[in-house]
């Protein structure tokens, strides 16, 4: 069991994909266990940021944080979004905050994960705590 789990979430995802990484979550943890969800949001290139508005960018954050709260209160859970880049920041926040088993959502690998790499391996590859995959 842990104390302190962390599951990042991608708003891009399936509901049932974010649904299975909260109940195993809740399912791992500590009767008063810390559950956090992280929203990593990417930088935009340069060159596609002069086409958006301020206001575009401020309401789009505040949507998504909207979100990540209602979700979170819907497990008692604590929700916080940043940006960088999802792979290296989650490992950052995972370190910085102690955190005990990180558990992240993947999907079926394709040729472009092959060659490119995922989220989900990044995070497997370079944690410092245990990590819990789900397919």
């Amino acid at each position: 069991m842990y104390s302190n789990i962390l599951v990042p979430i991608a708003l891009d995802n399936e509901g049932d994909r974010v649904a299975n990484a909260i109940a195993v979550a809740k399912a791992l943890a500590t009767d008063n266990a810390r559950i956090t969800l992280l929203h990593v949001i990417e930088a935009m290139p340069s060159y596609a940021i002069s086409y958006i508005s301020a206001d575009i960018l401020t309401a789009t954050r505040k949507g998504v944080e909207s979100e990540m709260a209602r979700l979170a209160a819907d497990i008692g859970a604590h929700s916080v979004v940043i940006d960088g880049h999802s792979g290296r920041s989650i490992l950052d926040y995972s370190e910085a905050q102690n955190i005990d088993l990180i558990v992240v959502a993947s999907h079926r690998p394709g040729m472009q994960t092959l060659l490119l790499g995922s989220t989900a391996t990044h995070v497997v590859r370079h944690a410092q705590c245990s990590v819990h995959v789900l397919r």
